[in-house]
This record gives C-alpha cells, structure tokens and sequence, in this order.
C-alpha cells in the first residue's frame, strides 16, 4: 500500500489514478476543501483519506506501506507565513523520512526548480552539500524546499538512518488536468486557454530583463503525464535514492507556449504584452531548464511530450470537454 500526501491535488490525484489503473492500494493524506478539489478523485474514490494533523496518529498504528510519496505542501510561490511554511514544507517532511527510515519504507518526496533561484549557480541536480549551498532561491517556497534538500544531504553525508531508498524530486513547470483548485498557482496553460475561451487574446508579462524580448523567458514546461512517468519508474525501479530534476530537458519561450495554446484552439496566433506586477519583479525566474542526465542514468528512458503535443492533449482532451477532470 502506498500513501500520497497531498493525494487529492493536482500531481497527488494523477498520480493516484495512475496507480489504482494498476491494481495498487492506495491512501491519500490531504484535505478535500470548500473549492470542488474532490473533483479530482471523483472518477477514481481513494480507499481512504486522511486529513493532514491525523497523519501521525494513523502512522502511529505502523501501518505495512511500501512508500510513502510526500507531495503536500504550501506550494505558493507568494507565501509570506514563514513559521507555517516552516512546520508544513520543512518539519512534516522531517517526520516523514524518520518514519520510513524507522520501518524500512521507500520514500520520495517533492522538492522543486524554484529552489534554483534565477538559475545563476545553474540547473544541476547536485546533492552535494557545497553545491547546494550555492543555490539562491528567491521566495519563501522555494527556500523551504532547499531547507530540506539540504537537510536530506546532511543526514547522507553523516551516515543517519534514511529510507532503504528515497528521492527528492525537482518539478519543473508542471501543467494538466486536475489543477483547476490552484487558484493564481495554476498553470499559464490554464490561463491563457481560458483567455483564448473568452475571446481575447494571449497576455504575457514583457521582459523585466535587460535585453531579452518579450516573450523569449524561457521555462521547462512539463505535461502531467510525463511526471507521473517518472514518478511511478521511482517507485517500481530497483533502490536507487538521489535529488532529481523532472523537467523536459528543453526550455521553451512563454510566446512558444502562446502559440501551442492559439494552435489547440484553431484560431490564429494573438499576444498581448502587459506590465509585469511589481511584486513578481525581482522573484521571476526568466529561464529554467531540467539537465535530465541523473535521472536518464538511473534507467528512465521515457519519451516526453514535446510543449505542442501536451498542450494539445490537455486542451483538446480535457479542457475542451465537458468533464475537465481526469
């Protein structure tokens, strides 16, 4: 049985109708909320859901789990509440890997690309402790996530008790059905669709960077199916444990990703460049980009979807639909 914190939000509930299609048992730890999030369980019910401060009362019972998949968190990149993002980002993830060091429990768990700041000391899924302390994230979030990066990296290091197997995984920019809870987190593919279905066109921020165009900043955007490739090849493969990236491997511009949307609706290319919000200036990362080599290394040998392709899939196949849900 395998439990997946953060089970009913967006990678958690794909990642749980993945494994229940395979005949795997699974437990969620999450809260369903006032905002429709049960949605994304609704064609596939969890044998059971936990809510989040009952997590150490039912571990307490030891109950028999093959891995535990840490993805809850306070994910907003706006943030400011730094005690409670310490004690839900840092501190539960603490407990977490103890736990299954204690009961010999695989565990993997979310970590992210914000935790490269904007990129200067490079994209390099390095746990090394000197290499991590190069890294400069620029929000509270992303600080969090390299808090127990580097936590991890000093239990290795000093030889403590850690899961017979384990990975901290780097998201990059992730995007697919069941995000639609997210609220200003949700992906750029859901809004500009949503701007394109109203019959406007495709807004990008202009470039806060010296010389770079409008529309040149560049992300590793990442279609949901690829990420729950990677994130099932990490339960099934032999005990191989490391820090690794999830991205494509290939950044592409916001304008790229404004015309793969215009492309899914049929209608011509439209984009309007707008003012960047002053509290983003300064916190926007312009490029990121996945090496993929540690994870290729450990056997992943998927094929990703290339931004046209799953931009189309998640349009044509979801959102266009009547039921957006998967």
């Amino acid at each position: 049985m395998i439990l997946v914190t953060g089970g009913a939000g967006f990678i958690g509930s794909n990642l749980h109708a993945a494994l229940r299609a395979n005949g795997q048992e699974c437990i969620i730890a999450d809260w369903l909320g006032h905002e429709a999030k049960w949605r994304n369980l609704r064609h596939t019910p969890p044998l059971q859901v936990i809510a989040p401060e009952n997590l150490a009362e039912f571990l307490s019972r030891s109950p028999e789990l093959t891995a535990i998949v840490h993805l809850g968190a306070i994910s907003e990149t706006t943030a400011t509440d730094g005690d409670l993002v310490w004690k839900t980002n840092v501190e539960l993830s603490q407990y977490l890997w103890h736990w299954c060091a204690a009961h010999g429990t695989r565990f993997i768990y979310a970590s992210s690309a914000a935790t490269y700041g904007n990129g200067a000391a490079g994209f390099e899924d390095d746990m090394s402790i000197p290499a991590l302390q190069k890294l400069q994230p620029l929000n509270l979030y992303g600080w969090s996530k390299h808090a127990f990066d580097l936590w991890v990296a000093g239990q290795v290091a000093a030889g403590a008790p850690a899961p017979p197997a384990w990975a901290g995984v780097k998201f990059f920019n992730v995007y697919g059905p069941n995000e639609y809870h997210k609220g200003k987190m949700i992906s750029v593919v859901k809004v500009k669709h949503d701007e394109i279905a109203a019959g406007g066109p495709v807004r990008l921020f202009k470039a806060d960077q010296p010389g770079m165009a409008d529309g040149a900043q560049q992300r590793d955007f990442i279609y949901i199916d690829d990420v729950i490739a990677a994130l099932t090849f990490l339960l099934a493969a032999p005990k191989i444990s490391g820090l690794y990236n999830l991205g494509t491997g290939l950044a592409r511009t916001y304008a790229d990703l404004a015309r793969a949307v215009c492309a899914a609706h049929n209608v011509p290319p439209s984009i309007e460049y707008i003012d960047m919000p002053a509290n983003l200036r300064g916190q926007y990362q312009s490029f990121t980009q996945a090496p993929m080599h540690r994870l290729r290394a450990a056997g992943f040998n998927h094929q990703f979807h290339t931004l046209e392709q799953g931009v189309g899939a998640y349009i044509q196949d979801f959102l266009l639909q009547g039921d957006m849900y998967r």
